[in-house]
């Protein structure tokens, strides 16, 4: 059950954070599916079916924090298991598999450009807004309002260790957005500057909790201390189908060497342990409203997005695991 070698690199890409940010991730898994489909050499439908399953459950094993990941594997998968189940033939089921993915990904690009058109009614124009990270649907809200004609600054937090911040101040810049830059502990003390907070979301539980990089939490708690508006722009396919049976979120522990370099580790004391978490919980009562593709909802009806959205996979087992 041969695995595609491009498969196999943008699975390690995603592993190692050369492929990063939640949508990013889902729109590369998408298209791995599609390129495992694409150059299968199966001879028979069972087997095919084998080395689709193994590559999505490669892909599946590389993030465990970022729900826009598997979301994608299974809306691949999903409708590859339905077709399977229903006795298509190998052409049909290649062409099923395919043709699914090519719609995740334009579905995905799609919703981030809605997610900016709704997302943009509520800046205002001279709006001072800070984020954290780098996140293409909260970029969109940003560069939509810019493009309508406000006037705004984005103050963007450097976002250590991995300093995604400056992903987002170079793009923003190009569009010519005016940029503030400053380190992620001078998030307070901006606040009284700043208007609106606009970030992203790896993933949104059932009660509205937004997992996002590491410090976002931080800067929600501030805002909600200065009575600023914290808006989170998401896919909807952020929302995390487990957490309505109870799951909890992985939170993904990385290496100590994107902290403090392996060299100068070899240095330190044997008893100073470095912790390296990627990401933290925001609590529902910091956000004030979830910026969608669907349109704009309060933390609280995240339920409804994913009964919707996922309520048909809690019904299944994995597509990748059965």
């Amino acid at each position: 059950m041969p695995v595609a070698k491009e498969v196999l690199e943008i699975a390690e890409k995603i592993r190692n954070m050369e492929i990063r940010g939640a949508g990013k991730i889902a729109r590369f898994a998408a298209y791995a599916l599609q390129i495992q489909a694409e150059s299968s050499k199966a001879p028979t439908v069972d087997e095919f079916w084998k080395e689709m399953k193994k590559a999505a459950r490669i892909l599946y094993e590389t993030r465990p924090t970022a729900v826009s990941l598997p979301n994608a594997l299974r809306y691949v998968m999903h409708r590859g298991k339905v077709a399977y189940a229903s006795g298509a033939d190998l052409d049909q089921l290649k062409f099923i598999v395919i043709n699914a993915a090519k719609e995740f990904i334009y579905n995905s690009e799609r919703a981030i450009e809605r997610i900016g058109e709704i997302g943009a009614k509520r800046i205002e124009d001279g709006d001072v807004i800070m984020t954290h990270c780098h996140s293409k649907a909260a970029i969109s809200v940003m560069r939509t309002a810019f493009e309508q004609g406000k006037d705004i600054r984005v103050i963007v937090t450097e976002t250590r260790p991995k300093w995604q911040g400056k992903l987002t101040a170079k793009e923003l810049a190009s569009y010519g957005i005016p940029v503030i830059y400053v380190v992620d502990s001078a998030a307070r003390h901006y606040m009284k500057m700043t208007d609106k907070v606009v970030m992203g979301a790896d993933s949104i539980t059932v009660n509205g909790a937004v997992i996002n990089k590491i410090g976002t939490a931080l800067i929600a708690l501030t805002a909600k201390e200065h009575r600023i508006w914290t808006m989170i722009a998401a896919e909807t396919y952020k929302f995390h189908p487990e957490t309505m049976l109870g799951q909890l979120v992985e939170i993904e522990m990385r290496d100590p060497h994107e902290v403090i370099p392996e060299e100068e580790l070899k240095t330190w004391p044997e008893n100073i342990e470095v912790w390296n978490p990627a990401f933290d919980v925001t609590p529902p009562e910091y956000i004030d409203v979830i910026i969608t593709e669907r349109g704009i909802i309060p933390p609280s009806a995240a339920i409804d997005i994913l009964k919707e959205e996922f309520g048909w996979a809690l019904k299944y087992t994995e597509p990748w695991e059965d």
